[in-house]
């Protein structure tokens, strides 16, 4: 089975809403998020929108999962931030090597950015693709209004 990435659609909406509402409610994310939220998230990502891109997996026969990043620029490290926002594979295709792909898809895409996420340390699974992918922890705590 080969998977496909591509940019996300406005026909995908209800797939990526519903997929969402699965992240969302899991141990993975902190918050609940909200059909308000999720929609304005789509809606920014196949709008015009400089800051965010969405992204589908989907093999010949179905959607296997969905990506948002987010584009900024680290003063701390000098140059352009990918924000990896969500990363969610739906469970039948887990373990598959998406996530890897993705990730490898988007550093691609973005060469010389700095790659940063969030991840719930109880996520084991997320924790060890993020590290097998080059990823490492930093000692932040995070802060918002």
């Amino acid at each position: 089975m080969k998977t496909t990435i591509r940019l996300m659609e406005k026909n995908d909406k209800p797939s990526v809403i519903e997929m969402m509402r699965v992240f969302y409610a899991s141990p993975a994310v902190l918050s609940n998020g909200s059909k308000e939220i999720f929609e304005a998230d789509i809606d920014n990502c196949v709008g015009d929108s400089p800051y965010i891109e969405g992204y589908i997996f989907e093999d010949e026969n179905s959607v296997q999962g969905y990506a948002m990043v987010a584009k900024s620029f680290s003063a701390e490290f000098g140059k352009p931030c990918i924000w990896i926002e969500d990363l969610y594979v739906k469970d039948e295709y887990r373990k598959m090597g998406i996530g890897g792909s993705f990730l490898r898809y988007i550093e691609e895409k973005y060469p010389g950015s700095l790659f940063r996420l969030e991840v719930e340390a109880e996520n084991e699974g997320a924790v060890k693709l993020y590290e097998r992918c080059g990823y490492e922890v930093l000692p932040y705590m995070e802060m918002k209004k």
